[in-house]
């Protein structure tokens, strides 16, 4: 069964934009739940530009909601996600001045640093996942460091399909990454600039078992609410 992980990061976005309290992240991942996501995705980055340490901590508390801690490898977040004890982490690269994720982590040049963070979180039973770029050597590194799953950055392969120009060459990266990540007993997610059209292109990849998709979501429901966009997205992935 494909999961469908709903990323609630752009709800604090727009409570800090008045720095009050509304619209609450902590309402906001039990209505998700409710609504039908399988888990929510948080990331407590190092500006703290969206969530805060005490959302993360609240929102990890909350009962029979799956939470997926997004993070960097800086030492004190590291810590902080140690304590906060959340279901799920994913390991991202963060740069301070990007709008948004900008691509997979380096894994040739983090590796050491990586191990030990995902052997720090193995301990603790935190199932731990990498983001990054679909390429062949990020699956065997990911393999070789053990990591329990590998989020692939799918922003290229979106940013393709919106531009209405040929994604196909960028499918198969991601297909032949699935498969072979799949072969090695690493579980598959995508991520990254997702909206209907791409995730069903890549629902069709029957190694992909879990879609984690932000800002799509949280800008529909402007529109059509949020309840009626998970919904949307859940047919997609589970059709």
């Amino acid at each position: 069964m494909k999961r469908l992980g709903v990323n609630i990061d752009h709800i604090a976005t727009l409570r800090n934009a008045r720095g009050e309290k509304h619209p609450d992240p902590i309402f906001a991942a039990k209505f998700a739940k409710k609504a039908g996501a399988n888990s929510i995705t948080i990331h407590l980055r190092e500006d703290r530009r969206h969530i805060k340490d005490l959302d993360a901590k609240k929102i990890c508390k909350l009962k029979n909601i799956l939470v997926n801690l997004e993070i960097s490898t800086n030492s004190e977040i590291v810590r902080k996600a140690l304590n906060i004890k959340p279901d799920f982490i994913c390991i991202v690269p963060e740069k301070r001045k990007e709008i948004t994720t900008e691509g997979g982590l380096n894994l040739i040049k983090n590796k050491k640093k990586l191990q030990k963070i995902i052997a720090r979180f193995k301990k603790q039973n935190i199932r731990t996942s990498l983001f990054i770029n679909p390429s062949i050597l990020d699956i065997k590194i990911s393999k070789e460091i053990k990591a329990d799953c590998v989020e692939i950055h799918t922003g290229r392969v979106a940013n393709l399909v919106k531009l209405n120009k040929s994604y196909s060459n960028e499918l198969k990266k991601i297909f032949k990454c699935s498969k072979l990540a799949n072969k090695f007993g690493i579980e598959v997610h995508a991520g990254h600039g997702l909206d209907y059209k791409t995730t069903k292109i890549l629902s069709k990849i029957k190694e992909i078992k879990e879609f984690n998709i932000g800002h799509y979501i949280i800008g529909e429901s402007i529109f059509f609410g949020l309840s009626k966009v998970i919904k949307n997205f859940n047919k997609i992935i589970k059709s």
